[in-house]
């Protein structure tokens, strides 16, 4: 196991109170320096393969615009990624109550963010695809492999705008958004209606991140989780692991699946509370 995190938090800690509050009203927080050199070396080592995989995928199926530096679904990749989950129980009581209940895992993925790259993600956007203010439905985790500055392209973040259901004029978003600054081995928490880009990189070095979503769990994942991960996966054991990765909020795709014992049903109860 490449990570020992603190001891879980079953109600979120009076230190976290700031990031509540932050999270609704600027609709963003930064959870300063959380993962150890150890796990955010072995991540950085393995980006290059995956990112070459995906590469040949979109090159043999015509999807090659707008995707430098995307690595999309790394989490079956190698066993590092389920650290970086579990690195996030300690602060399952602030995502808690972002949701108001329970959450999944709905992407995790990585970027590349190099000297003259151009993505989507380089675009004035968000991750939540409709705009709700009755409900929050996705939270983004951004952990920063590298020191986020300035000059390698920082994420710009309108503050505010998560309230807001227009998407602002380029202009106006690069003239007030703020940048989030921070070292490596931070997490960038967002709500997904935020309005934000990645910034442009401008030093001859990478600027690296892991890119997480979680929803609610009745959302779809972008990705089956728990089949890519498979039924005798480690995970299984491990209570945390199991809710994020989404093994409590499965489909049945048979009737011998849908019919049986309350403790075995797919999507366990609990899960929208």
């Amino acid at each position: 196991m490449l990570l020992s995190p603190p001891e879980r938090t079953t109600t979120m800690d009076s230190t976290l109170h700031p990031h509540q509050h932050a999270l609704a009203s600027d609709g963003w927080t930064i959870l300063p320096t959380q993962l150890p050199a150890e796990l955010i070396d072995t991540l950085i080592g393995q980006l290059p393969a995956a990112l070459a995989r995906r590469d040949a995928i979109r090159q043999r199926n015509g999807l090659t615009d707008n995707t430098d530096g995307t690595i999309h679904h790394f989490l079956t990749d190698h066993a590092c990624n389920l650290a970086v989950l579990k690195a996030l129980e300690p602060y399952d009581g602030l995502i808690s109550e972002y949701f108001g209940g329970k959450y999944i895992l709905n992407s995790y993925g990585g970027l590349i963010n190099r000297q003259g790259a151009k993505a989507y993600v380089h675009n004035v956007h968000r991750d939540v695809r409709f705009f709700s203010a009755a409900r929050r439905f996705m939270l983004n985790i951004l952990v920063m492999l590298d020191d986020f500055t300035l000059e390698n392209g920082a994420t710009h973040l309108l503050s505010g705008s998560h309230l807001q259901a227009e998407k602002p004029a380029d202009e106006h978003f690069y003239q007030h958004s703020a940048r989030a600054l921070g070292r490596r081995g931070s997490l960038l928490l967002f709500d997904s209606r935020l309005w934000h880009a990645t910034g442009d990189n401008q030093t001859a070095g990478l600027r690296r991140a892991m890119t997480i979503t979680l929803t609610s769990p009745f959302f779809k994942q972008q990705l089956d989780y728990p089949r890519a991960l498979g039924d005798q996966h480690p995970a299984l054991q491990d209570p945390y692991l199991r809710q994020i990765t989404g093994y409590n909020a499965r489909v049945p795709s048979t009737l011998e699946e849908f019919y049986v014992p309350l403790e075995q049903r797919f999507y366990q109860r609990g899960q929208d509370e």
